[in-house]
Order: C-alpha cells, then structure tokens, then sequence
C-alpha cells in the first residue's frame, strides 16, 4: 500500500489535542498514520500515512474534518546507502 506524507497546522491546539488528533489519524479505516512528528512551537504535524491512492487519503481527511498544508506520495527511500523505491 503506497505511502503519503502530509503536513498540518496545529494553530492554536494544546499538546493534549495535538494527542487526540494523532490518534484520530492512528485510528483511520480508509487512511492510517504510520508516524507522527510533531513540532509544537511552530505548531506543525508531519504524518505518514498509508492508504489506496492519493484520492483516498485525501477524500479521508476532508471528511474527517482534518485540514492538510500539502500531500504529497513517498516514491523513494533512503536504505543503507542506496536510494531504493519506497514499499
């Protein structure tokens, strides 16, 4: 299953909304968060998410009322020293 990474603005969302929400996005049928970096004094998530295609994840987030800065598919990897096609 392909691979996406989005990026969110927090705004104003304290650290325990910040839990909550990431683990709405851990929690996604259609979309799941694999990883989640959070960076909370410029107020910006970084997920990884995995689902179907692009229109998936994206159609998911809509509806989940959860607003993204971009998406954006992980085609490629670092693996040891090699850029490899990402899993």
């Amino acid at each position: 299953m392909p691979r996406y990474l989005t990026q969110h603005t927090l705004a104003c969302l304290t650290r325990q909304g910040t839990e909550t929400l990431a683990q709405r996005m851990q929690a996604g049928a259609t979309a799941r968060a694999e990883r989640i970096l959070v960076n909370m004094l410029e107020g910006k998530m970084f997920v990884e998410f995995r689902a179907d295609s692009c229109e998936a994840l994206e159609g998911w987030l809509k509806t989940e009322g959860m607003h993204f800065d971009f998406l954006v598919r992980i085609e490629w990897e670092m693996r040891g020293d090699t850029l490899q096609p990402a899993e």
